[in-house]
């Protein structure tokens, strides 16, 4: 029993040994504020096609640049909740480094009054794999994005990104 015993704390030391010997690629958590603008600049010009369903939406914090959309479906509910999908194009950087960018798919979820006016929104964006350029080559990550109900609606993001 006890011979049992010390082969499978060798073989658990020498597990514990390889996974600390071995090097986790760190995620950055992302996190800030954006908001759509109607009027182009240097730094964000207008969106071209396909990705030019809306203003651009411009990303401060983490990411800082310009968000670009290019809406696929759309479906709305006899309740009012819309629900929207498509593809996007982040062009920007990640915390001030090497510029790049990269595309998403997304899915937006929202809930409207009769009125039209959103009561809730939030919607997520899974990086498409290989989709990655400059700073952003073979990242990989999420950003989900949360509307926040106001005069006018802002919008705040969260998530992770792989840069290999």
């Amino acid at each position: 029993m006890s011979r049992t015993v010390r082969r499978l704390a060798c073989v658990v030391v020498l597990l514990a040994g390889t996974l600390v010997a071995v090097p986790a690629q760190a995620a950055d958590q992302l996190s800030g504020p954006a908001y759509f603008d109607p009027a182009p600049t240097a730094e964000c010009p207008l969106p071209a096609a396909p990705y030019d369903d809306y203003d651009v939406l411009v990303l401060e914090g983490s990411l800082q640049g310009c968000w670009y959309t290019d809406v696929q479906a759309v479906r709305t509910t006899p309740s009012g909740v819309y629900l929207e999908s498509g593809e996007e194009l982040f062009v920007g950087r990640l915390d001030g480094g090497e510029p790049g960018s990269f595309t998403t798919v997304y899915k937006f979820e929202a809930k409207y009054a009769p009125s039209g006016a959103e009561l809730k929104g939030r919607c997520q964006h899974p990086l498409v794999a290989g989709s990655g350029t400059g700073g952003f080559a073979g990242a990989t990550g999420r950003v989900d994005f949360k509307d926040i109900i106001g005069d006018p609606v802002t919008y705040v993001y969260r998530g992770h990104i792989r840069v290999r």
